[in-house]
């Protein structure tokens, strides 16, 4: 989780967060490249077991993600037990918070929110998007700090009953705000 820390690091100086500023950080700190390219960007990274993914939201908002820990349904296609795999992600996602707190990345950090949404509450309208973005993610457990004008959320995930929960970090550059003048 180190790689994650020092990439944050890295992103934090990267004024304005672009999908090629982003990508040339990883190409420096040494992450391998997974294939994916957007627009001629390299967008999903690998190093140490974390992935690492660069997004742009209509060209315009930038999102640099990472997967520190990914707990896959099993061969069966199901959880066997899906509350201790929460609760494993739970315990991936503690640690990692104390990696974040403890490090020179904490100092740049402002706490912006902490919730914790329960698993039963996945169905109800408030909690059907609780990171606010639009894309329906469920957080079972979150930390939100403001890095330099970003939002850094770090949680575990489960984007949907079938697929994996994850704990993730997620560093979003929202787009900028237009303002019209009237006449």
């Amino acid at each position: 989780m180190a790689a994650v820390d020092a990439m944050l690091e890295e992103l934090r100086g990267l004024v304005p967060l672009t999908p090629e500023g982003a990508a040339a950080r990883f190409a420096v700190r040494e992450w391998a490249p997974g294939g994916r390219l957007r627009d001629g960007v390299e967008t999903s990274w690998r190093r140490d077991g974390v992935q690492g993914w660069i997004q742009a939201f209509g060209g315009r908002e930038v999102d640099v993600s990472f997967a520190v820990w990914i707990r896959d349904v099993d061969e069966s296609g199901y959880f066997d037990d899906v509350e201790a795999v929460y609760a494993e992600g739970e315990r991936v996602l503690a640690g990692f918070l104390s990696e974040i707190e403890e490090s020179p990345l904490a100092r740049h950090l402002a706490e912006a929110g902490r919730t914790a949404a329960a698993a039963a509450d996945a169905d109800a309208d408030a909690d059907a998007d609780e990171d606010g973005d639009g894309h329906g993610d469920e957080f079972i457990a979150v930390r939100r700090w403001l890095l330099a004008g970003r939002v850094l959320t770090v949680g575990v995930l489960q984007h949907d009953t079938d697929l994996p929960v994850m704990v993730v970090a997620a560093l979003r550059e929202p787009a900028p705000v237009s303002v019209t003048r009237g006449s």
